[in-house]
């Protein structure tokens, strides 16, 4: 089985090792253009393996049709892809297309099903294996797998240590199923579907307002990315490694820093307890630990995030 490898980075490298480790045969990469400095890991490893490497503009141009062409694929794999792929390049392969999806479809479509599970408090999730459909994230289901999410667990804890490795795992499973013949197509409830925004700058204002646990659950599924932004003394700020302390006590305004730490981090006071950083980003000081944070800028308990 002829297999045509579509995605970039890290994750994108390792299920090409997966599946060349299993002995299945790749035909071909492709992967973002280069954007100067190293190569794209995945582009790296199939240089490795003398694979032949395609990086179009975009996968709609013209040309990435006519390499998928050339490369005559059973099977279009898709690992780790932020661009669209069309549905004329996806119909080349002879069996179609599958994806991995860091959710267990049909919740939480889109680009940051990961932030949202952990925004919106979810103690489960998962990642999908689906066959790709002209919809997003829409296609029928080939495998799922499930993880608990940790009361403490960032977006970035939650995919690197759990949702990655299964991943990959995961990818390599389903192909294998897809050359026995025994690869399922389970069609979506698409009632149950969700489908949230991407999380990025745009909807990364940090409401102090809202319940403590809110407030927490939205710092660390803003971590690491786009991270949880707020203001300290008029400047834009950046919150990380956040933990909820429930058992603080207090009557402040949430917001309202009650302790300072070198060590622990800033508590910050919300609704029904309390949140201690530990890590911040600022435009002056880069993101750093809670101790440069304090020697930098010397916060007082008293003073107020989102003033």
């Amino acid at each position: 089985m002829r297999i045509a490898l579509i995605g970039q980075a890290a994750f994108g490298a390792d299920v090409l090792k997966g599946l060349l480790a299993k002995g299945h045969e790749v035909a071909g990469v492709f992967c973002p253009p280069d954007k100067g400095g190293k190569p794209d890991p995945l582009k790296a490893a199939a240089l490795e393996h003398n694979l032949p490497v395609f990086q179009p503009r975009r996968m709609k141009d013209p040309e990435a049709y006519e390499q998928m062409v050339a490369l005559q694929p059973d099977l279009a794999v898709l690992a780790f892809v932020t661009d669209i792929v069309p549905g004329r390049v996806l119909a080349v392969p002879k069996l179609g297309a599958i994806c991995y999806h860091p959710s267990l479809l049909p919740k939480y479509r889109g680009a940051s099903a990961i932030n949202w599970a952990v925004i919106n408090g979810e103690t489960k999730t998962g990642l999908t294996i689906f066959w790709v459909d002209e919809g997003i994230d829409t296609g029928d289901i080939l495998l799922q797998k499930e993880v608990e999410i940790g009361p403490q667990e960032t977006t970035g804890e939650l995919y690197f240590n759990k949702l990655y490795p299964l991943g990959v795992e995961a990818v390599i499973e389903a192909v294998e199923l897809i050359a026995q013949g025994k690869a399922p197509r389970i069609p979506q409830d698409h009632s149950q579907a969700t489908y949230d925004p991407p999380c990025d700058e745009r909807v990364a204002g940090l409401d102090w307002s809202k319940p403590g646990r809110q407030v927490f659950n939205f710092i660390r599924g803003c971590d690491p990315q786009p991270g949880a932004t707020t203001t300290f003394r008029g400047e834009k700020v950046k919150l990380y490694n956040p933990r909820f302390l429930e058992d603080l006590e207090h009557q402040l305004p949430a917001g309202e820093i009650i302790e300072v730490h070198p060590d622990l981090g800033v508590t910050v006071a919300v609704n029904g307890g309390a949140v201690r950083i530990t890590r911040f980003r600022t435009q002056a000081l880069g993101k750093v630990k809670a101790e440069e944070f304090i020697q930098a800028l010397n916060p007082k308990p008293g003073e107020r995030f989102g003033d």
